[in-house]
């Protein structure tokens, strides 16, 4: 029951120094890419969610290289070409339209050619109409891309009619079924993340209590993201096995740079996400970038530490090992935290009864005239700060959405309202309903306090001054 990804994908390759990273920043619209005017400046895939022309998609800079001999750049450009095609829906190639086409740039557009995606080339460095005129543009034509764009990725010029072709190309976004009123008719879509090696597909195989999947000890053994659904005291389950990547070519990047582009699509349509860390090797730099991703998107997360029968277990090395991720890990207090051991299968139930609770949490609707009582309490126990002589202050908060929980809280000021009191009420609102889940808190400007103009009648009714 394979699903296609929540949102298409556009990747842009090319080969080193053309542009690809500052076309990225140009399309998501701030400095996200490290940007250098020398060759394989970036290592990492790089992607960001994108919103044009009413469209959502994701855009994937494949990055740059560290060549050691031309035949070995040839064989990574090609190697990154192969995996835009199998994971984008629409394919950006970028080239140096001041130097021309060359042998690479013949390579790549030629495969991707063959693969049947939509392809869209992006010449490069087309700063003024008059390099158009007189610079290398017609003879890139001759790559056989029928969609050749112009392009300044640096000032943006051409960049929205390149945009404006390529979500054209893209696919329709799936309809969105409505949900059963009941949710226990509803399954509970578990993701399983993190970085390679850590042992998703081991656990997996424990939940499901069957070899479905294929279990390695050789990081990087599951290409795909993989549903199973799983039946489990009374409630029902799909899990997202999303291991790394299988080495079926070279791939010209680092393993696990690529399992967070994987994680990121599990995550996108999952309802609880149970991100695993390595016991022998807690709370990595890849642990972190995942654990954020997840915070970012408000999904509820289950941080679970696997490979726990691999470390002496005693009270204090557990103590130990939990203020250490109180430490890495500040920005997620409030999130659930199992130790397991999936190779032997201890406390893995536990992350399904967790995933069960936490859904229920996210989907629940909290009383309003609690919530107020609450808001008056924290007021009164923590006032806002006076900011420029001037104090917020909340008239009212109320429920608007679920999945997760989001609460309007009616503001004077708004803007007045700083980030540390914000996380101060949603913590003081997760200690008093018992939830472990993100909230999504807006605070919005009361109605009955924004400046309204003047009608026909009231303005036509004034006096001239005199």
């Amino acid at each position: 029951m394979n699903e296609p990804s929540a949102m298409p994908v556009v990747a842009i390759v090319g080969r080193p120094n053309v542009g690809k990273s500052t076309l990225f920043n140009r399309i998501v619209g701030r400095r996200v890419a490290i940007v250098e005017d020398v060759p394989g400046v970036t290592r990492d895939r790089n992607y960001q969610e994108v919103e044009y022309a009413g469209r959502r998609f994701v855009v994937v800079d494949t990055g740059g290289f560290e060549p050691d001999s031309p035949d070995r750049l040839i064989q990574q450009v090609r190697d990154q070409a192969h995996l835009a095609i199998d994971e984008a829906q629409a394919v950006i190639l970028v080239v140096d339209g001041m130097e021309g086409p060359t042998a690479v740039d013949q390579e790549i557009a030629d495969l991707l050619r063959r693969s049947g995606k939509p392809i869209f080339l992006a010449v490069n460095k087309i700063d003024t109409e008059k390099r158009e005129l007189r610079g290398h543009l017609p003879e890139f034509y001759a790559l056989g891309i029928s969609h050749v764009s112009a392009i300044s990725a640096e000032h943006g010029r051409g960049v929205s009619a390149l945009l404006d072709a390529v979500v054209g190309a893209l696919p329709e976004p799936l309809p969105v079924e409505e949900e059963p009123e009941e949710e226990g008719e509803r399954p509970i879509r578990l993701a399983i993340v993190g970085r390679p090696n850590v042992g998703k597909s081991t656990l997996v195989n424990r939940l499901l209590g069957e070899e479905r999947f294929v279990v390695s000890p050789i990081a990087g053994t599951t290409r795909d993201a993989v549903d199973a659904r799983l039946e489990f005291e009374g409630r029902t389950y799909v899990l997202t096995d999303t291991a790394g990547i299988r080495r079926k070519r070279s791939i010209a990047m680092r393993v696990e740079a690529y399992s967070v582009f994987r994680a990121f699509q599990a995550v996108e349509r999952s309802d609880v996400v149970a991100v695993l860390l390595d016991a022998t090797e807690p709370a990595v730099d890849q642990d972190l970038k995942i654990l954020g991703m997840v915070d970012e998107r408000d999904k509820p997360v289950i941080i679970v530490v696997n490979k726990w029968d691999l470390v002496e277990y005693a009270e204090e090395k557990r103590k130990a090992f939990l203020d250490y991720l109180d430490r890495k890990i500040s920005f997620l207090p409030f999130a659930p935290r199992v130790f397991v051991s999936a190779l032997t299968g201890e406390k893995v139930a536990s992350i399904l009864r967790l995933a069960a609770r936490l859904y229920d949490q996210a989907s629940t609707r909290l009383p309003t005239p609690l919530l107020n009582r609450v808001l008056a309490e924290i007021k009164g126990h923590h006032a806002l700060p006076v900011v420029k002589g001037v104090r917020a202050n909340f008239y009212y908060i109320a429920q608007v959405g679920i999945r997760p929980p989001t609460l309007v809280i009616q503001t004077n000021h708004p803007e007045l309202v700083p980030d540390a009191y914000r996380r101060h009420v949603a913590n003081r609102l997760r200690e008093t309903f018992d939830l472990q889940i993100p909230l999504r808190l807006i605070f919005k400007r009361k109605a009955s306090l924004r400046p309204r103009p003047p009608t026909r009648k009231a303005a036509a009714g004034r006096k001239p001054r005199r």
